[in-house]
């Protein structure tokens, strides 16, 4: 039997849950290999000029998502909200790819983590969801664990930090948005639209800093744009075969993968502080699924993210 087809068979002889965490742990791999490769580019070239191109050739790994999406789909979108998440999401994008040229892998992924908590909080400002003690008990550690990392006035505060926490709230507001979509149409157009917007978005930016990447630049910029989408497709496909409140735990993985990566590429050795602050917002963000699993077992309203339709800065 061919190497591929063992590893399939053996895949497929364990859990639906366990290939669920297994495609998610591969994709925080990924995702971490990708964000190596930025910062890499991040040395010589411009933020906003990497993310623009790392969108632009993401729009031809898309194709399969374009193929997929229907006129019809196209009559119903609803523009005005797709263009306002364009608008924000591109620049959360351009934020945190400057954010990944200044500062360690391990603390821009533990940042990143801070979704849920930031999410929790739009769902209560703007969807009107009910969040109750314990939920707001997990978001105020969310928090605490993001500052314990960037330690304003204990320590110089790096721009990047900044750019990630501003970055971190913006694409909560995405991932929110995307929800409200996704309840009229479909999950590929919802992906699309919002990876055409992000390369107009850019687009701009980039021209005002541009100059002529290297021929080795060219095809870092293609392998990242390459791995971002591969890691996508990864993660859709664990939350495809596994249950998501079972198979989420697996995205954290990648706070080791970026810190075990960094340390090798960069020799970057996340603090003390990063690991107690990763580790809390960790929690914080476990806690908040954990809430959401229940709150879908009773058929109350949840907060949680169009997971398998958003399209993140990776």
């Amino acid at each position: 039997m061919p190497p591929v087809a063992q590893w399939r068979a053996a895949l497929a002889a364990v859990s639906p849950n366990v290939q669920g965490m297994f495609w998610i742990a591969l994709s925080g791999l990924i995702f971490s290999s990708f964000m190596a490769l930025v910062r890499y580019v991040g040395a010589t070239m411009d933020p906003i000029q990497t993310s623009f191109l790392r969108y632009g050739f993401g729009l031809l790994f898309l194709a399969p998502f374009f193929v997929r999406v229907r006129w019809a789909d196209v009559v119903a979108a609803n523009w005005k909200l797709h263009t306002v998440r364009g608008l924000m999401h591109g620049t959360g994008v351009m934020l945190w790819f400057y954010a990944m040229s200044r500062i360690p892998l391990a603390e821009v992924t533990a940042i990143g983590f801070t979704n849920p908590v930031f999410a929790t909080i739009g769902a209560a400002l703007f969807l009107r969801e009910v969040i109750r003690l314990p939920r707001i008990s997990a978001v105020i550690a969310g928090l605490f664990g993001a500052l314990l990392i960037v330690r304003p006035g204990f320590a110089e505060v790096d721009p990047g930090a900044i750019a990630m926490l501003i970055a971190a709230p913006i694409f909560a507001a995405s991932d929110l948005i995307a929800k409200v979509l996704t309840r009229h149409e479909t999950g590929p157009a919802v992906v699309a639209y919002l990876s055409v917007f992000v390369t107009l978005v850019t687009f701009v930016p980039a021209m005002m800093i541009w100059r002529a990447p290297t021929p080795e630049e060219w095809l870092l910029t293609v392998a990242i744009a390459g791995l971002a989408t591969l890691g996508h497709l990864a993660m859709m496909q664990g939350f495809k075969v596994g249950e998501i409140s079972a198979v989420s735990s697996a995205r954290f993985l990648q706070l080791l993968w970026s810190a075990l990566i960094g340390y090798a590429m960069f020799g970057e050795a996340p603090s003390i502080y990063t690991w107690i602050g990763s580790g809390i917002i960790v929690a914080s963000a476990l806690f908040i699924a954990h809430r959401e699993g229940k709150a879908r077992q009773t058929g109350r309203a949840t907060v949680e993210a169009a997971q398998t339709t958003r399209t993140p800065p990776h």
